[in-house]
C-alpha cells in the first residue's frame, strides 16, 4: 500500500471520529450543536469528502498501474532468428506501440504484417458496415482503457459483463421462475408438469468513440512520456463518460437501456421529499428486493445522493453511512456497499435517484472483444500533431428485473 493511500485512509478515519465525538458530546448533554460545533462539523465533513475522494482516486490509479510496460521485449530480430519462444501478444503489443509513436513508416516488415492482420472495419451498428477501420488495441492496453471506463462509470464495474468475439446480434435468454415451486410426490403418483418460461432480449453492439485526441510530435518522440499508459486512459475516460450515462438511464432506442430507466420502484418518498430521503425509506427499499438477492445487494447512486444519505442517522442516532478505513474495502450504507455512478439521476422531483439490489443479476453488459484505434497522421501535420481515435463496441440491457429496485422522489 502506498504512503499516500495510508495517509488518506488515516485522515478519513480520524475525521470521522471527530465528527462522531462532536455528535456524541451534544447527545450526552441533551442539547443541539452549538454554532462552533456546527462550524467544526462542516469543516470536518468537507475534509471527510476530500479524503474519501483521495482514497478512491489512489485506489483507482493503483488498479490502472498494474501493467508493467518496461517488461515487454521487442522480438523482431533478423530473418532466420529462432522465434519459438516469442510471445505473439507481446510482439503485437510492441508493434502497436511503435505504430502509435512513429506511424507505419517506423515499423519493420514483420510489424507491418502483424498490424495488417489485426485491422478491422468499424461498424456503427451490428448490421451496418462502415467504410473505415482501425487496428485492434492490444489486450494490456485495452485493459487500462476498460478499467478507466469502470472508474468513470460505476455500474459497468458491478454488472455482468460478457465478451464476444464478434458484434453480431446476440439473443440473451431471460427467465423468472420465482413463482414456481416443487412439491412432495406421493407414492405411485405421476409427477406434475411445470414448464419454464423463457424470455429473450437482444444485445447489439453500439460503437462508442473517444472522439479525437491530439498529441504533439514532441510527446510522441519523448520516450520518457508514458504514452502507452496515458493514451488508453484518455480514450477510456471519454468512452467511459459516454457509456456511463447510457448504462444508468439509456432509453434502449439507438443506445443501451439503462439500469434505472424502467426499473421497478421499490419505495416512493412521502410528499415534500423531492430532494431528500429518510432512514425508513432506505429500509423499505432494501426489503422491496427479495431476500434471495439481498445477500449480494448494493446501493447505486450519484454523488449528490450520497451527500444526502451521509447525513442520515438510525433510530439510535448512529450515522447510516460507514466510511471504510481499510484499503480495498468500500464504504457501506446500512451494511451494504455503495457504488457511485454520476450517470444516475440526482435527487429531484419524480427522479429515481437511489437503487438497491444484486446488480450482477440485474444488468448485463455486452462488450465486443478488442477495441480499435486509428492514427491520423496528415490531418494535423501543420500543427505538428497526430490525432488518435478510439472505438469500443458495447451494448447493455436489464436482465433479472426482480433483482433491483429504485427509490423515487415524489412529484411535489
Amino acid at each position: 500500500m502506498s504512503t499516500l493511500l495510508t495517509r488518506a485512509l488515516e485522515k478519513r478515519a480520524n475525521t470521522w471520529s471527530q465528527m462522531q465525538e462532536i455528535q456524541a458530546t451534544a447527545e450526552r448533554e441533551g442539547r443541539d450543536l452549538t454554532v462552533e460545533e456546527r462550524q467544526a462539523w462542516d469543516r470536518a465533513e468537507a475534509d471527510l469528502t476530500a479524503a474519501s475522494e483521495d482514497v478512491e482516486r489512489m485506489e483507482r490509479m493503483a488498479r490502472l498501474d498494474t501493467v508493467q510496460r518496461d517488461q515487454l521485449v521487442i522480438a523482431d530480430g533478423p530473418t532466420g532468428e529462432d522465434r519459438s519462444n516469442v510471445d505473439p501478444e507481446a510482439d503485437y503489443c510492441n508493434a502497436f506501440n511503435a505504430f502509435v509513436r512513429g506511424g507505419m513508416n517506423s515499423l519493420e516488415p514483420v510489424q507491418r504484417q502483424l498490424l495488417a492482420s489485426n485491422h478491422q472495419q468499424v461498424r456503427a451498428q451490428a448490421t451496418s458496415p462502415g467504410t473505415a477501420g482501425g487496428y485492434l488495441i492490444p489486450t494490456d492496453t485495452l485493459r487500462i482503457m476498460t478499467e478507466t471506463m469502470k472508474a468513470y462509470g460505476g455500474i459497468l464495474g458491478v454488472s455482468n459483463v460478457i465478451t464476444t468475439s464478434t458484434g453480431n446480434p446476440l439473443n440473451w435468454p431471460t427467465n423468472d421462475d420465482t413463482g414456481n415451486v416443487g412439491a412432495i410426490l406421493g407414492e405411485n403418483t405421476q409427477v406434475t408438469e411445470q414448464d419454464v418460461t423463457l424470455g429473450q432480449k437482444d444485445l447489439g453492439a453500439f460503437t462508442y468513440t473517444s472522439k479525437l485526441v491530439r498529441v504533439s510530435l514532441q510527446l510522441l518522440q519523448d520516450e520518457i512520456f508514458g504514452l502507452e499508459t496515458w493514451l488508453p486512459r484518455k480514450l477510456g475516460e471519454r468512452i467511459g463518460r459516454a457509456a456511463a450515462a447510457h448504462f444508468a438511464t439509456g432509453t434502449g432506442t439507438g443506445q443501451p437501456e439503462g439500469l434505472f430507466t424502467n426499473a421497478t420502484t421499490g419505495k416512493t418518498g412521502a410528499a415534500g421529499q423531492v430532494t431528500s430521503v429518510i432512514y425508513d425509506d432506505l429500509i423499505d427499499l432494501i426489503h422491496s428486493v427479495d431476500p434471495a438477492y439481498r445477500d449480494r445487494g448494493r446501493f447505486v447512486m450519484a454523488d449528490a445522493a450520497l451527500k444526502v444519505v451521509r447525513k442520515l442517522k438510525d433510530t439510535q442516532g448512529r450515522p447510516l453511512w460507514e466510511p471504510s478505513v481499510q484499503a480495498g474495502v468500500p464504504s457501506s450504507l446500512l451494511g451494504y456497499p455503495v457504488t457511485i455512478d454520476q450517470g444516475v439521476p440526482v435527487p429531484a422531483a419524480s427522479a429515481k435517484s437511489i437503487g438497491f439490489g444484486d446488480t450482477t443479476a440485474a444488468y448485463v453488459v455486452r462488450q465486443v472483444n478488442g477495441g480499435q484505434m486509428m492514427r491520423l497522421e496528415e490531418r494535423y501535420a501543420d500543427f505538428l500533431q497526430v490525432g488518435f481515435l478510439g472505438f469500443l463496441r458495447l451494448d447493455a440491457t436489464p436482465d433479472d428485473s426482480s433483482a433491483f429496485r429504485v427509490y423515487a422522489h415524489p412529484a411535489a
